[in-house]
């Protein structure tokens, strides 16, 4: 069926929501429409995230309701202990966040599955936490993370408290695809559900264990009950679910001395004080950095809407305060943790650590440093929860932290997700030290830099919306592909891996070898030196991703090193 027929069924369905309906005779822009209609809603492993609208490729109760029926079928096939133990779901601050939960419950409680709904918006890792925590077979998160405001999104989460592995999504999304009809999807009435005990609404049940367990990320209490009163920490959760738990977690460990950035403490969908909630950009932190001048703050911290990500701005001897990378805050996090652990005698011969492989490989340095085994995993952190079952089934590594570029980081294991709410913990911790020791965390990490290298980092990212987007970014990928380049800004490229090949070709050796990962559309190119780039096409965003890790014996060679291979890799890519 073509979208224009599709749309004419949406419209022709007398019973579709009146809102949805109001909009389809409104929008009258035909490139609006086709996008709309032109494809169905993808379910992959990081579940769904688009804009909010009517259509099959908009996120609305029609298409949140035929992804929970995709999870009731898969759920039920597993038998009916799987149904008894049910799916807890958590949700953000966006629009339609709360509506989107309750159909997904709806949809549940009509296969006889019982839900848990938390009562208001919760931080993604404590989903996470919730889906162990109460035993569940799986759990459901509603939020688009960082995304602007027009967008919401799906995720899914398997028993290990893990977002859902391939294989299992790959069963979802069959069930997903075999309901040709979307209006044909049945719900039970929600207040029926409660009063039957189907559908459970939680809150301090979960809370309280978890905010038990965030504790236990500190390493050297005795610093932090003692000195974490004298840490300046400015706070903002960008209007997201960061905010509650994330004072009192600061709070139970000794860091009271806390301001709130208040604007950006209210729940709002609109994110009105920032153009974009995304901690990784200085955009986000504009009005936290007003805070940090008034208060002379130590430390600026900020938490994405689901809270599942970490951003930290940091003074500067100069008294300016600079945006850290994602690459930049786990190097310190790991740093400090391994050097605490070592000098406490708590670091295991069998510790490992884990990361992306678009992560910059200073995690790697540190790590062999103290002779901690490091093992690369591909982008998302169900791939660094699979490594953490591993560990826990075979006894053969201990996990000691697990992080990814995009500024997600998680100390304990207790969630299987990226845990902004225990980074921040660490990081306040981690500047704590500094300034025990007479120091800013800036100067910390230019120590590191010092002793294990200069890399330099960058992210490019190209937004290309729509089908047509969606065509640009898959020629890219191919165009690349099928002509290799042999240098990049005057350096050659010595080796490839082609992740969705499963191949990792050396160049100047000339032998190829196979990636024993799932395939994902990634290529990385490295030089002679280690230094790498990378293409990867989101898998949440209609974007792709240049990566680029740069490293130098000084900061310049490595600055302009960065420079000519960013630029070179643009040019290529724009011919």
């Amino acid at each position: 069926m073509g979208w224009k027929e599709e749309y004419k069924k949406w419209m022709a369905n007398d019973a579709l929501e009146g809102s949805l309906k109001e909009a389809l005779h409104a929008e009258k822009d035909e490139k609006t429409l086709e996008d709309s209609f032109y494809r169905n809603m993808e379910f992959g492993t990081a579940g769904m995230r688009g804009v909010l609208g009517a259509g099959t490729n908009r996120m609305n109760i029609y298409t949140i309701r035929k992804a929970s029926e995709g999870l009731a079928r898969y759920v039920a096939e597993n038998g009916e202990e799987a149904k008894k133990r049910g799916v807890v779901i958590a949700y953000d601050c966006r629009h339609m966040s709360p509506e989107f939960a309750y159909e997904s419950a709806r949809v549940l409680g009509h296969h006889g599955i019982k839900s848990y709904v938390f009562e208001t918006l919760r931080p993604t890792p404590e989903l996470s936490f919730a889906v162990r925590y109460l035993n569940t077979y799986s759990g459901i998160v509603i939020t688009a993370s960082h995304n602007p405001a027009e967008y919401n999104g799906y995720k899914v989460y398997g028993d290990d408290g893990g977002q859902m592995a391939p294989h299992a999504a790959g069963a979802v999304t069959r069930y997903i695809d075999a309901i040709d009809d979307i209006f044909s999807v049945q719900v039970a009435d929600k207040e029926a559900l409660i009063a039957d005990g189907m559908l459970e609404v939680i809150s301090e049940k979960v809370d309280t264990p978890y905010l038990e367990k965030v504790k236990t990320v500190v390493v050297n209490n005795d610093l932090v009950t003692n000195h974490g009163k004298d840490l300046k920490i400015v706070f903002t959760p960008l209007h997201g679910t960061g905010g509650m738990l994330g004072l009192k977690a600061l709070e139970s460990v000794g860091f009271t001395n806390v301001i709130q950035v208040e604007e950006q403490f209210v729940p709002d969908p609109n994110f009105s004080t920032v153009k974009s909630p995304n901690p990784e950009n200085r955009a986000a932190f504009e009005v936290a950095i007003g805070y940090g001048e008034k208060y002379d703050a130590d430390i600026l911290v900020g938490t994405d809407p689901d809270a599942d990500r970490l951003g930290v701005v940091v003074r500067t001897k100069s008294g300016q305060y600079d945006v850290l990378s994602g690459n930049q805050i786990g190097a310190l996090i790991l740093h400090y943790l391994l050097k605490q652990k070592k000098a406490q005698n708590e670091l295991p011969q069998n510790a490992a650590v884990l990361k992306s492989i678009v992560t910059s490989d200073l995690g790697t340095v540190i790590a062999n440093h103290f002779d901690v085994k490091m093992i690369e995993v591909l982008t998302g952190f169900k791939f660094i929860a699979e490594q953490i079952h591993q560990f826990e089934t075979t006894g053969s590594n201990t996990f000691e932290f697990g992080f990814e570029e995009s500024n997600g980081f998680m100390v304990k294991p207790f969630t299987r997700d990226k845990d902004a709410i225990q980074a921040l913990l660490a990081i306040c911790e981690v500047t704590l030290d500094s300034k025990q020791a007479g120091k800013t965390l800036a100067e910390d990490l230019e120590e590191i830099y010092e002793q294990f290298g200069y890399f330099k980092e960058d992210l490019v990212s190209l937004t290309m919306s729509g089908k047509d987007g969606s065509e640009q970014i898959e020629n890219i990928m191919k165009s690349f592909r099928a002509a290799l380049p042999e240098h990049m800004g005057g350096e050659a490229i010595t080796k490839v891996e082609d992740y969705q090949l499963s191949e990792r070709r050396d160049i100047t050796a000339g032998t190829i070898e196979t990636i024993d990962m799932s395939k994902s559309n990634v290529i990385k190119c490295f030089l002679a030196d280690g230094s790498w780039f990378a293409l990867r096409p989101s898998g949440t965003e209609p974007k792709i991703k240049f990566y680029f890790s740069i490293k130098g014996q000084t900061e310049n060679e490595a600055t302009e090193k960065l420079e000519r291979v960013r630029d070179g890799l643009m040019k290529t890519v724009e011919k």
